[in-house]
């Protein structure tokens, strides 16, 4: 895979990029996974961001400009992702040690980096700092999350570490604002003088971690190789040599800017320190941290605490082996049954106002195509979809509440030694619960895997989880087919439900891997390492942050995707016109139970008011006529040519399903105006409903919870493993389960005497 690097990416004249005829200015904002860097991102740029990916990679780049910088010479913002030091062990650290060190294509070489650590883990944080600052770059130090050290009994001298660094210190707490507008006047100061004042300004004196002498001869060895092929590279040339001798890695990346002759130069060196007993991967870490302990003793200091705080107290019970995951399947129960029991009201208020919009378009517009259109393509289609967008509020409400408490790093813990059975990385949980909002940025994310069959596995089984697309699908089908009944006390039927269909996929999920592990895809087992962060009150605001963001990806999908692919649908459903209709070939014999599902729809009079034609030319139209090519796969599963089209329609946008049946059901003339969706489709065939029965439910929403059907997921696994071999056998293998543990799923209601 190309990540993208260019060898003269540091030249001066590369810097390209120009707005309002002056050259922009960047600032890197570099740090460890969960230090912050987002949050203050976020409070420098006011969220005028801009996502896309590096060249070359999936790896997402978010970039922005600093609020205050003057519009003709912008000062933008470069949100790195995390990494733990320069020796790259994944694509996004590889990306962050690329652009830190001004070679990476497409973007250039740092102004100014800001280092952001965190404050409770600060000893651990500033190795990669001082990494930073031996780049020999103008550098700002950032210590987060002050406020949860000073809850900790954490003392820091700040004064003491502008001392040892040579670089400014500037405490903070990001997610309340706290110290953010200082760093910003000071990132607004510092260039807005000329480059060369900022280097000395900045550079008081060079923080440089003394090495053993073998190996700081060695460095400098190397340091020569690197001047010599590239002399304007020489405030990083140093920290290159150092990174090239202890990491093969960098060096493999650093030989194609330099040539053979530093490939040969850095393994001589290893050679010769081996054979003098140094350890050339272990001697200049321990160095680093022996430099930072001695230094920085007396400027980090820890009052005397009690020797459990609250937080120990409650994860007796969160992180229990038994009580904690009692506690986590009660949480997650709640949060699925709060999806219905909060969003009824306003759902129900959507659906009425879209009804409404609905009559008073066709009591506007005369009868004829373009009402028909309107009225049933764009209104009731994009409305139907529409009316479940309390639901994905409140889902992502409550998964932000729990995120930023810190519970959901507690049931990363609780599932680690599971995932780790059926042959998970441990690191592929944050990949897995990204995917249950969207499995595009959950494959996104295996990015952080080492292993590539590791990261592999990941991606094969991250579509399990149920993202938010599906729960438009799962409440319409829970809704026509589960009844409203109370199980034990508060608990509904219908929550289960739901509840069940998440936990199927990742039931799924775990028992795909464990195939993959026995078979294609056997490796070594890992393990996770994980810090469960303190027990704090979530920020109200980044919460909200965060639900409007997943909001706006919904509100943009549905006028977007959503809105094309229903006037589309509209074409196919109401044309062509005229005729008469084919008679449809007779279905397959059916078992009793499903003989409503069978029946022909009798509606006796088209829509014609909505610009539709006769129900015979309805039969005869484009979507019959595709569903009807797929029927004969589908039948078994209790499934005619009408449900056929919506599964055919949602590999577009799985929401699509729900917009499908609301323009074939209320095309066909079931229904009145005042009734649901849901509604009609649980009436019977013969009286111009769809149909679903419990069975014919159960089977649709297994097979939408197991079934590929999203594009866009397909795209991102090629674009993610740089073939079709991948995403093709992934989407064939899941759709061949999902028909099968749909087929079987129906077969066992009729068992247990169901219809």
């Amino acid at each position: 895979m190309s990540l993208g690097c260019c060898a003269d990416a540091a030249k001066p004249e590369s810097r390209k990029r120009r707005r309002g005829g002056e050259a922009a200015r960047y600032v890197f904002l570099a740090g460890n996974p969960n230090s912050g860097k987002s949050t203050l991102f976020n409070a420098l740029t006011g969220l005028r961001a801009r996502v896309g990916n590096y060249p070359g990679v999936t790896v997402e780049r978010k970039e922005g400009r600093l609020r205050g910088s003057p519009v003709q010479a912008p000062i933008r913002v470069l949100d790195l992702p995390g990494t733990y030091s320069l020796s790259p062990r994944s694509i996004d650290e590889r990306i962050a040690r690329d652009a830190l060190l001004g070679r990476l294509e497409g973007c250039p070489p740092p102004d100014l980096v800001v280092v952001i650590v965190d404050a409770v883990n600060i000893e651990r944080n500033l190795y990669l700092a001082s990494q930073i600052f031996e780049l020999g770059r103008p550098a700002f130090l950032a210590v987060n999350m002050m406020d949860l050290a000073g809850q900790n009994g954490i003392e820091i001298d700040f004064e003491r570490i502008e001392r040892v660094f040579g670089r400014r210190v500037f405490p903070m707490t990001a997610s309340s604002g706290q110290g953010v507008a200082a760093l910003r006047e000071a990132i607004l100061a510092e260039l807005a003088k000329p480059p060369e004042e900022a280097n000395r300004s900045e550079r008081l004196r060079p923080a440089r971690v003394p090495m053993p002498p073998p190996v700081e001869k060695e460095i400098e060895e190397l340091e020569g190789v690197i001047l010599k092929a590239r002399p304007h590279r020489a405030a990083t040339a140093r920290m290159e040599a150092l990174l090239a001798l202890s990491d093969e890695g960098t060096e493999r990346d650093l030989a194609a800017d330099y040539g053979p002759e530093f490939a040969e130069a850095a393994a001589a060196a290893r050679r010769r320190l081996e054979a003098a007993g140094a350890d050339w991967r272990s001697e200049p870490i321990e160095a680093r941290y022996r430099w930072l302990e001695e230094n920085l003793r007396k400027a980090i200091r820890a009052r005397v605490m009690p020797e459990q705080t609250p937080s120990d107290r409650i994860d007796r019970i969160l992180v229990h082996p038994w009580l904690g995951l009692l506690a986590l399947a009660a949480v997650l129960f709640l949060l699925f049954q709060s999806i219905f029991v909060l969003a009824d009201l306003p759902s129900g208020l959507l659906e009425h106002g879209v009804i409404r919009l609905g009559e008073w378009a066709s009591g506007w517009m005369p009868p004829g195509p373009l009402r028909g259109l309107l009225v049933g393509g764009v209104i009731h289609g994009v409305g139907a979809v529409l009316v479940f967008l309390p639901q994905i509020c409140i889902l992502f409400f409550l998964i932000g509440v729990l995120e930023d408490s810190g519970y959901m790093a507690r049931g990363a813990f609780l599932m680690d030694w599971l995932m780790r059975k059926f042959g998970l990385h441990g690191k592929s949980f944050i990949p897995l619960l990204s995917s249950f909002a969207c499995a595009v940025p959950g494959v996104m994310a295996t990015r952080t895997i080492e292993s590539a069959r590791e990261r592999l596995a990941t991606i094969f089984v991250a579509p399990f989880m149920s993202c938010s697309a599906r729960l438009p699908v799962y409440t319409l089908l829970i809704g026509a087919c589960i009844p409203e009944r109370k199980v034990f006390g508060p608990i509904g039927l219908r929550g289960l439900v739901l509840m069940g269909l998440y936990l199927l996929g990742v039931v799924m999920a775990l028992l795909t891997a464990l195939v993959f592990k026995k078979t294609l895809l056997r490796r070594r087992e890992s393990f996770l390492i994980l810090e469960l962060p303190p027990y704090r009150k979530p920020v109200l605001s980044v919460v909200l942050r965060h639900v409007w963001e997943r909001a706006s990806v919904f509100l943009t999908r549905a006028g977007t995707v959503i809105l094309a692919a229903n006037i589309v649908l509209w074409f196919l459903v109401n044309y062509p016109r005229g005729g008469e209709a084919k008679e449809p070939a007779a279905p397959p014999a059916a078992t009793a139970p499903s003989r409503a599902l069978d029946a022909p729809t009798t509606a006796a009079a088209a829509v014609e008011a909505q610009g539709g034609g006769t129900a015979a030319s309805f039969e005869n139209s484009y979507a019959a006529r595709m569903g009807r090519l797929i029927e004969p796969i589908i039948r078994p599963l209790g499934f005619d040519w009408r449900i056929g089209v919506g599964i055919l329609s949602s590999f577009v946008a799985r929401e699509l399903f729900v917009s499908t049946m609301a323009a074939i059901y209320r095309r066909d003339g079931a229904g009145t105006e005042e009734e649901s969706l849901a509604e009609i489709l649980r009436r019977p065939a013969h009286q111009g409903g769809g149909g679903f029965t419990l069975a014919v439910g159960l089977a649709l929403m297994t097979f939408y919870a197991l079934a590929l059907q999203c594009a866009s997921t397909v795209a991102v696994v090629w674009r993610e493993t740089i073939s079709w071999r991948w995403p093709l056998a992934q989407w064939l293998y899941m759709g061949a389960l999902a028909w099968i543990l749909a087929f079987l799923v129906r077969r066992a209601v009729f068992w247990l005497g169901g219809a």
